[in-house]
């Protein structure tokens, strides 16, 4: 029955798409012109020797947690293919042309013939999903073709499918994972209480992907020439709810010796606007200028921007979804602030408990921790360096995982 209802579930959600895509949904468009021919397409660019390891993201987010993991792969075993898959296009259109994996290509639907077709150009060796993937119909062929699948850097709550009563499909999911490599010890201890022994605890691997921004040569003259000298703000992937509080906090507190630079999750042509609208007299980053406000108009920049900064704001808290990456900031031991909507991020609670940063629920709020940060060097320092230290002190469950796949062989040395 769980089956029946998942299969009419995944149909539903196809022709949903589809519909999108044909009304004018640029996304949606891209979701299904990707997936067009995917049979012939892998079978002509799947021609390689040597064994094959698939790489699972649903979107950018999720590639950007198992980037360390699947560069260390790449440095260890260099004889091995990688073929990294996206289910999102706001992961596959940014990374299609990623130099450290061999093939890129969008997940096919989750359908049973889909997946058994998918595996038998494939072929894989070994099959590394990335915390929150569990397509049933690719899980299932999997585990009847034996193949080895891990699990990492997965986070486990209470409140999803896999604790409810009608959940039984999805805990069976869990079992046919070889290993499950967690981010935290309650995650650990849930899927536990559910009778799943094959798991360990690795942590995140942002850690390991931020830390590594350390070591990362930059040089953005247009930023430094923009900034001059001066106390910058640096906002990073904003949606609209952050930018509307940042506007009404910049209005009544720009002062000439600071500048503010946005870099918006959004950057279609009618975001920019929007956006410039908010910030009269900001100017776009492709446009080059000075002012006092900076609007980063392509992709790319916003991992290296951080260093930069004097105080960051994350976007995404006043959404339902959530904040985004706190911990690029974190790295270059910068205060970080975010919205109040952060509960499902571990992450964020652990740099608030740290001192790292503080969650802000309006614009008062706002104004008071920016005020301070911007003009108390004491506590400017304090809070970059608690931010700091939480990455560092954190990183290494790169290290463990790769240790595993060494330990079991799937693969020898070339």
């Amino acid at each position: 029955m769980g089956n029946a209802i998942y299969n009419i579930g995944i149909r539903s959600y196809r022709a949903g798409v589809g519909l999108a895509a044909a009304t004018g949904n640029a996304k949606a468009k891209l979701w299904i012109d990707g997936r067009r021919h995917w049979r012939e397409r892998m079978k002509e660019h799947l021609k390689g020797t040597g064994p094959l390891i698939w790489v699972h993201a649903a979107s950018l987010g999720e590639f950007e947690q198992g980037r360390p993991v699947l560069e260390a792969i790449r440095a260890q075993y260099p004889h091995c293919r990688i073929l990294l898959t996206f289910y999102s296009p706001s992961g596959y259109e940014v990374r299609k042309n990623y130099q450290g994996a061999d093939y890129v290509y969008y997940l096919p639907l989750d359908t049973a013939r889909n997946a058994r077709d998918f595996l038998d150009i494939v072929r894989p060796g070994l099959v590394i999903f990335i915390k929150y993937e569990f397509w049933y119909h690719f899980l299932t062929a999997l585990s009847q073709r034996q193949i080895p699948v891990l699990l990492i850097s997965g986070i486990f709550r209470p409140d999803q499918l896999f604790f409810k009563p009608y959940g039984g499909m999805f805990r069976r999911l869990l079992r046919q994972f070889d290993w499950i490599f967690v981010q935290n010890q309650d995650s650990l201890d849930l899927i536990r209480q559910l009778g799943i022994e094959k798991a360990g605890l690795a942590g995140d691997t942002r850690f390991d992907r931020v830390f590594a921004l350390l070591q990362e040569p930059v040089d953005l003259p247009a930023i430094d020439t923009f900034i001059n000298g001066r106390k910058a703000v640096i906002a990073g992937s904003t949606w609209e709810a952050d930018e509307q509080v940042l506007a009404e906090w910049w209005k009544d507190n720009a002062k000439p010796d600071r500048c503010l630079i946005l870099a918006p999750h959004e950057i279609h042509e009618s975001h920019i606007k929007q956006v410039q609208s908010l910030f009269p007299g900001a100017v776009r980053y492709s446009a080059g200028g000075q002012g006092d406000v900076l609007i980063i108009d392509n992709i790319g920049l916003l991992s290296l921007l951080y260093r930069y900064a004097r105080v960051t704001f994350i976007g995404g808290g006043f959404g339902k979804d959530g904040i985004h990456n706190i911990l690029e900031p974190a790295t270059y031991s910068k205060p970080v602030l975010f919205g109040p909507v952060f509960h499902k991020y571990p992450e964020a609670a652990a740099l608030l408990a740290a001192g790292g940063g503080a969650t802000i629920a309006d614009v008062s709020a706002l104004t008071t921790e920016m005020e301070s940060l911007l003009e108390d060097d004491a506590r400017w320092k304090k809070t970059g360096d608690a931010a700091g230290r939480l990455v560092a002190d954190n990183k290494g469950a790169t290290g463990k995982i790769l240790s595993y796949i060494q330990e079991k062989r799937f693969f020898t040395k070339a």
